[in-house]
């Protein structure tokens, strides 16, 4: 049941986290669009918790899906994702935000002891 509970709530924070990206990425456009500069745009790594394939799959997907951020590459064996990000203004918000907002219940889901 804990699995289940997991999955609806990865689902539910996962469309938030949509709306939210897709709100802060359109803020940017807009901004730009009026004369104010770009934020750096650059290449994380962000580490990311031992976890299965499936598991690493699916928060690279979800990286990608949510506007802004583009996973590029995934190394299962230093648990590392290589990611593009288009506001890297801060670059630590933004792999605390991965950890906090994904990871919790890919862990429960995918993890090594799941």
């Amino acid at each position: 049941m804990k699995k289940v509970f997991a999955a609806l709530h990865l689902l539910l924070i996962f469309l938030w986290a949509i709306i939210i990206s897709g709100i802060d990425t359109l803020r940017v456009i807009l901004r730009h669009s009026m004369g104010q500069p770009l934020p750096p745009a650059r290449f994380v790594t962000l580490p990311f918790a031992p976890m299965s394939e499936m598991g690493a799959s699916l928060l690279a997907s979800m990286i990608t899906l949510t506007p802004g951020t583009t996973t590029i590459d995934i190394d299962m064996e230093q648990h590392q994702m290589l990611l593009h990000v288009l506001d890297a203004s801060d670059v630590q918000a933004v792999i605390e935000s991965v950890h906090q907002t994904f990871e919790p219940d890919l862990i429960t889901l995918f993890g090594d002891k799941a």
